[in-house]
């Protein structure tokens, strides 16, 4: 039989910061996968407010990673700690790279850099599925298959995006390919 754990404080915290990451990442998927929703406004509302939101999964997460170390009485000396706590780890330090660089002043100190180190976000999509997984495994609370369903969906969902922009990018370059050759033709 399987059994459902309250959910405790850390885990809530922790809920709360992929809820608010994953609307980080809903203006440009959306954009582009249901271009339709442009018309509600949405996701330009989101986008101006992305930052913010961004920071505040980051100070969610900070407070759900504090707890989870109380909690169980981390050895930081001890490297096996970090191995079986990968998953978080790592996504903790996208999500201090990402919140140390959203700012007007990081934007324009590492330019084209900027949006190379932010797209960090995506791979972090893959490893909450794993953190989620792999920590909660044994002790599912209800917000357990939430996050799951949450996070498979957008991920699906920015797979979904990469498809839909190699499919466009692919078309601007068969029709720059046709331009070339009609103006090629022009000139004979």
């Amino acid at each position: 039989m399987v059994s459902i754990d309250q959910a405790p404080l850390g885990n809530i915290l922790g809920f709360l910061a992929l809820a608010s990451y994953i609307v980080t990442l809903i203006p440009t998927i959306f954009r582009i996968v249901f271009p339709k929703t442009k018309e509600t406004g949405i996701p330009q509302w989101l986008l101006k407010r992305r930052r913010t939101i961004g920071l505040i999964a980051f100070f969610l997460a900070l407070g759900h990673g504090f707890l989870m170390v109380q909690k169980r009485n981390f050895d930081f000396l001890d490297t096996k700690t970090y191995w079986i706590y990968i998953q978080g780890v790592s996504t903790f330090i996208i999500f201090t790279l990402l919140s140390i660089t959203s700012n007007n002043w990081s934007v324009r100190k590492l330019k084209k850099n900027w949006k190379q180190l932010h797209k960090l976000t995506y791979p972090a999509m893959v490893i909450l599925i794993w953190h989620i997984w792999d920590k909660m495994s044994g002790h599912w609370t209800y917000l357990t298959p939430i996050s799951l369903v949450a996070t498979t969906i957008i991920t699906v969902l920015f797979i979904i995006r990469l498809w839909i922009e190699h499919q466009d990018k692919q078309e601007k370059n068969a029709k720059k390919v046709i331009q070339k050759d009609l103006v090629g033709q022009k000139t004979r």
